[in-house]
């Protein structure tokens, strides 16, 4: 790729970058770091989304190279090759307008690389600056080394043609950055508006904090499950609910259904993928979602008389009551594209209020004279 299309790419992720950090800079919010973690998050779930929608449109290959398309910087430059790509194969994964998809989510990520290195910068200037503790520069530069992960797996993603452990090793890394960038948020908060728990309440919370661990890690369990479904495109093997095929326990073949590294469709052998292995694929998935709602669900029950904990308890209740009902929508509506990226969309909902409640359980049992020393005067947190 030449150089003025890379410096045009690099422009196009800043200019991406330009508009979040105006809203930061000319917000009346005295705390600008704090609102630029947040509004990272924000962008961030955007992107997971759109990327949702980009994987079910089967634009991941719209632009067949990487990072520009077809060596341009935008499909208006690349335009004559994508026609000539589309009048081959006129439902092919090249098209003009999936090749804009794939390019506004490679923008997009790159505008969040941009965001990022901007926090990490400020965090590190401040750092020297105060020696405060909501200034650490740790989660920044550990999100920097994070995102730079993440591009390369979206890189991979095209070269090696959506090879489907890569497109759900790229999903995982997303919403592990969302957690991570939500977890930086609390503790923004936590500086700022400190809570102290309330008495008596330590060992009940105690005792949340392995429901609340277990429950993100079997959520992410789950979600590497359902992006093995999405990029083998088995979301259709099982048409009715409960059943699968009119049976509780369908014919399936787990050996190829669950070999990690293999070309899409196919066998690691190089044959085509029966039809029994994406039923497997589907199957576990489905009853793997049960195990989750349950431990979810408890997580939140539990949480729930909490007067601390109470929304984000709330709120969790409701995400999983609405994944639960977006994910069987998707079987008996045949899969349309809104209710599969509203699905996601409820899995990355999940991960950011799961990812709140074990950090607010994490605070909640800190002794009050351990909070941070920032923490007792808001002020100390702004930027300057």
């Amino acid at each position: 790729m030449e150089t003025s299309a890379l410096v045009l790419l690099a422009a196009k992720g800043l200019l991406a970058a330009s508009l979040p950090l105006a809203m930061v800079w000319m917000s009346s919010d005295a705390n600008k770091y704090r609102k630029l973690v947040w509004v990272i998050v924000f962008f961030t779930f955007d992107l997971i989304v759109f990327g949702a929608f980009t994987r079910l449109t089967d634009s991941g290959l719209g632009c067949p190279d990487w990072p520009g398309c077809y060596g341009a910087a935008n499909p208006f430059i690349a335009h004559e090759q994508i026609a000539a790509a589309e009048a081959l194969m006129p439902t092919g994964p090249v098209t003009v307008v999936k090749a804009w998809i794939e390019m506004t989510h490679r923008y997009l990520a790159m505008g969040i690389g941009a965001l990022i290195m901007a926090l990490m910068a400020t965090s590190w200037i401040q750092w020297r600056k105060t020696r405060r503790s909501e200034f650490s520069p740790a989660i920044p530069t550990a999100l920097f080394f994070f995102v730079c992960v993440q591009g390369a797996f979206g890189a991979w993603t095209v070269t090696l043609k959506l090879q489907p452990v890569i497109v759900t090793i790229h999903l995982l890394l997303g919403m592990g950055l969302l957690a991570l960038l939500v977890w930086m948020g609390g503790r923004q908060d936590h500086a700022q508006h400190p809570v102290a728990p309330a008495a008596g309440s330590a060992p009940a919370l105690a005792a949340l904090r392995p429901l609340a661990l277990a429950s993100i890690v079997l959520l992410f369990v789950q979600i590497a499950l359902g992006g093995w479904v999405s990029t083998n495109y088995a979301t259709l093997a099982c048409t009715d609910f409960p059943l699968c095929g009119g049976k509780v326990v369908p014919e399936m073949d787990f050996e190829h259904g669950f070999t990690l590294w293999r070309e899409l469709g196919k066998t690691a052998a190089g044959s085509y993928l029966p039809f029994s292995a994406l039923t497997a694929i589907h199957w576990v998935h489905r009853n793997f979602a049960f195990v989750v709602f349950a431990l979810v669900g408890f997580t939140a029950w539990r949480a729930w008389p909490h007067a601390s904990l109470r929304k984000t308890a709330h709120w969790l209740a409701i995400a999983l009551a609405a994944q639960f009902i977006t994910g069987v929508a998707t079987v008996f509506l045949d899969f349309p594209l809104a209710i599969a990226v509203l699905h996601n969309a409820g899995a990355a909902i999940l991960v950011l209020l799961l990812t709140m409640l074990n950090y607010q359980l994490k605070y909640q049992l800190v002794p009050a004279h351990r909070a941070p020393a920032s923490a007792l005067s808001p002020q100390a947190s702004y930027l300057k």
